[in-house]
């Protein structure tokens, strides 16, 4: 069999897949959302899995992937645990207001959605789109386009629930939030939540997501979040990727701010047999800031493709990106960043970067920063760096007495802390810092009080 013919019918089994499914897929979702739906199924059908000769994909080959039968969640299965006994990922000190999703559903199916101070919202997605329809239909879909990324496109033929988060004009959320995105099943499956953060102006969010599977069956996750950050907002969103090696994970994360907007975001990836990032930014607004920061620790054949594409669209607006990476084993990944400056984008600030150590011969990395300017009073840099230790440093440090094995930790510590030292929240950053260090240890990474040995 051609890899040709592999390609169709893995893209017809979904094709078949959502028109058998399709009267559960349209029940308990307003008529908006299943038009929505309706038109990305049509764009799906034209694009299908993204391949190798698209050149954002270029170094990740997804069809093979989608080919291994996962059973899709389309309905919440009756999975019930007692979360302290099973799982807690509490970080010491952080006071969160913790949310679970669970194989991409909403968990507390008695109460789906949760008033917070000042008259926030956070829940489920597919709640919030029955409850509060001109919000939701205001904004969902609206980011994430599915003309261009049939990945996108699937998703959100498929969508059912996720995360929903309303923050009003000029609420400032203390307490940060906590989602947890826990796979747990006896059988391999494939998740495609959807999530929707809605920041009005002036306000004012953090919230924390992390990933993780507690039970040892393959899962496939391919999940859109979608943001609006209106004007004057301040929002933080930090993720940590912790899953174990028989989990693929592809994120899309699409960020809109408007004038004046600032935003925060870092993604830390520990574990994940193999793990996409997608990251879209447009800065739709004058004086607008974003700081995008990525740090990716693999071993043992794990694989990590970072794509971000920042948009300045409007002229004093100042982005940040910077990625590292720590490859060990055979471990492969790539980055592909671009910066885009319109024409009108004048005095633009962007800066990028992408850092990688390999610590053994058959590590692999594929690094492509970008820009692409058509303004001329722009400060723009970027570059790439693909290296091992500092020879030099290692030397240093062993003339000081440190042996080697911990003067490489040592090193490689003080490469990553580039990126933990932008998480905003102190308590997590300790508890990134913790887990950073474990697994450059090759210790056993893993939440503090989680009962299973995911990795």
């Amino acid at each position: 069999m051609s890899l040709d013919t592999v390609k169709i019918d893995t893209k017809e089994k979904f094709i078949e897949l959502y028109e058998e499914n399709q009267d559960l897929l349209k029940s308990d979702s307003p008529e908006y959302v299943n038009k929505i739906r309706e038109k990305a199924f049509g764009n799906f059908q034209k694009l299908g899995f993204p391949n190798k000769k698209n050149e954002q994909y270029k170094y990740t080959d997804l069809n093979k992937e989608f080919e291994n039968g996962y059973k899709t969640y389309i309905s919440p299965k009756n999975i019930r645990f007692q979360v302290n006994d099973i799982f807690r990922c509490d970080v010491p000190e952080l006071n969160t207001k913790v949310i679970l999703l669970l194989n991409g559903w909403y968990y507390d199916r008695e109460n789906l959605i949760h008033e917070l101070p000042g008259g926030a919202l956070i829940g489920s997605f597919q709640k919030a789109a029955e409850l509060y329809p001109e919000l939701v239909k205001r904004h969902f879909a609206k980011y994430a386009d599915t003309e261009k990324d049939g990945m996108v496109a699937l998703n959100t033929a498929f969508v059912k629930d996720g995360v929903f988060l309303y923050v009003p004009k000029g609420v400032v959320i203390e307490k940060p939030i906590q989602i947890i995105n826990i796979l747990m099943d006896e059988e391999e499956g494939l998740t495609q939540h959807r999530n929707l953060y809605i920041l009005e102006e002036n306000s004012q969010a953090s919230v924390v997501v992390c990933d993780h599977t507690l039970s040892t069956p393959n899962f496939l996750t391919n999940s859109v979040s979608e943001f609006y950050i209106g004007q004057n907002a301040h929002f933080d969103f930090s993720r940590m990727q912790n899953e174990h090696n028989g989990s693929k994970q592809v994120s899309h994360l699409y960020f809109q701010q408007e004038r004046n907007s600032y935003v925060n975001a870092n993604t830390i990836s520990l574990h994940g047999g193999l793990i996409r990032n997608n990251v879209n930014v447009l800065l739709n607004g004058e004086g607008c800031e974003n700081n995008t920061y990525g740090l990716y620790l693999t071993d043992k054949g794990q694989h990590i493709d970072n794509y971000v594409h920042m948009d300045h669209a409007y002229p004093n607006c100042t982005s940040n990106q910077l990625f590292k990476g720590v490859l060990d084993d055979f471990a492969t990944g790539a980055f592909n960043g671009k910066v885009l400056v319109r024409k009108d984008a004048q005095k633009t600030q962007a800066f990028q970067a992408n850092n990688n150590i390999l610590l053994t011969d058959d590590a692999d990395i594929n690094t492509k920063p970008q820009l692409e300017i058509y303004a001329d009073d722009v400060k723009c840099s970027h570059g790439a760096t693909v290296g091992q230790l500092d020879e030099d440093a290692l030397f240093y440090l062993r003339a000081r007495g440190i042996n080697k094995k911990e003067a490489k930790l040592l090193l490689m510590y003080a490469f990553a802390n580039d990126v933990i030292k932008a998480i905003q929240v102190p308590a997590l950053k300790e508890r990134i810092q913790d887990l950073v260090d474990k697994r450059l240890r090759g210790e056993l990474s893993r939440c503090n009080s989680c009962q299973m040995h995911c990795c």
